[in-house]
């Protein structure tokens, strides 16, 4: 497949995206709004003391992500996603070494949206979140209940990566019905940049019903060449990248009455090779939230992956939140992650983390 070199032009016509239900949520036909959500984290976790960090089992991290939204008029605008975080903060970094701080564009998109009494469209081209899944929908610190993420998402080397992919998107509803469409220039197993090389063309995509208000069900796919030359599992021999399409289908739902909600996720991946076997992945979690008061909620996320190389993961999170006032977040975690491949076998990790948010709005119009 030709490299997408016609989205370079795309993203240099934006500079940035927050969540998507931002983007008709601005009543005013002109002006500015950013939202910023700050966090603090404290973690204890045996994983920092094994190999190969090998070093103390305490650590501390900070995240920020950006939500600048810039509405042009009342069908056009320019929305970002914009993260900084230090290194380790998410948990899958504990069993890497390193220390540091970095910043990712998530989401940089120009956006197009019509909305009617039937309906609503939405195009937006840019860099954008991978429409595979439900959770990166949660995956600002203020949205996610817990703090870790379920097992088959992440940065690297995950089947779903929560980093940004160049490409277009459309989006609709009608009715009771919601669907998405996403062309990017790589995988959601392993995003590429405009200027790295091995660039193939992948689609993705998606569609729900809501059966009732507060019940939805939804499906996606994803298909297309995922790997490049320099890939830790691109080994000699193996054929060209643009001969092995990754294939990854899902099913998801989701759940709320009262002070309960649920969000259940099953997901199938195949990462086809020649010089080793195939992966074949599966993986799902369940993640449960349950109010207590207005200010304190408890949350419980059961995990798994299985495949056929690799070993397979069972992991158990459980979160208490507590809401000082509307602004800001305090939750202490547990998690217990067993692996049947690789040491230690049995990970735990306990830690707090503070969420504070910030919002600026300018009207210009």
């Amino acid at each position: 497949m030709k490299r997408a070199s016609l989205l370079g032009l795309l993203c240099c016509l934006v500079v940035a995206m927050p969540p998507p239900h931002l983007l008709l949520a601005q009543e005013a036909s002109s002006g500015f709004d950013l939202r910023e959500s700050l966090s603090a984290l404290g973690v204890d976790s045996n994983v920092l003391s094994a190999p190969p960090r090998s070093g103390s089992p305490l650590a501390a991290g900070f995240r920020s992500v950006t939500y600048p939204t810039w509405k042009i008029s009342p069908n056009w605008g320019v929305t970002g996603a914009l993260e900084f975080v230090t290194r380790p903060y998410f948990y899958e970094d504990f069993d890497t070494t390193g220390y540091g701080a970095k910043g990712y564009i998530l989401q940089s998109t120009l956006n197009y949206s019509r909305v009617s009494d039937k309906g609503s469209v939405l195009v937006r081209a840019g860099v954008l979140s991978t429409s595979f899944g439900s959770f990166l929908l949660r995956y600002d610190d203020a949205d996610n209940p817990l703090i870790d993420m379920p097992p088959q998402y992440g940065y690297y080397y995950a089947p779903v990566s929560t980093s940004g992919l160049p490409g277009a998107q459309i989006d609709a509803t009608r009715g009771k019905w919601d669907a998405r469409l996403q062309f990017a220039n790589s995988s959601p197993a392993n995003p590429r940049s405009l200027f790295a090389h091995d660039q193939y063309g992948n689609w993705a995509g998606g569609a729900g019903y809501t059966i009732r208000q507060g019940f939805r069900v939804g499906v996606d796919a994803y298909r297309g060449p995922y790997l490049d030359r320099q890939y830790a599992y691109f080994l000699p021999g193996e054929k060209n990248p643009s001969t092995l399409p990754a294939t990854g289908l899902g099913l998801d739902a989701g759940w709320a009455h009262g002070h309960t909600s649920v969000q259940v996720e099953e997901d199938r991946f195949v990462m086809p090779y020649t010089v080793i076997p195939t992966l074949r992945e599966s993986a799902g979690y369940v993640e449960l939230r349950q109010v207590l008061t207005p200010r304190w909620y408890l949350a419980f996320r059961p995990g798994y992956t299985a495949a056929n190389e690799g070993g397979d993961v069972r992991c158990w999170e459980m979160a208490a939140g507590f809401r000082p006032n509307r602004f800001q977040l305090i939750k202490i975690d547990y998690e217990i992650e067993h692996y049947t491949v690789g040491a230690p076998a049995n990970q735990s990790t306990l830690a707090v983390q503070w969420v504070t948010t910030l919002h600026k709005a300018v009207v210009t119009n």
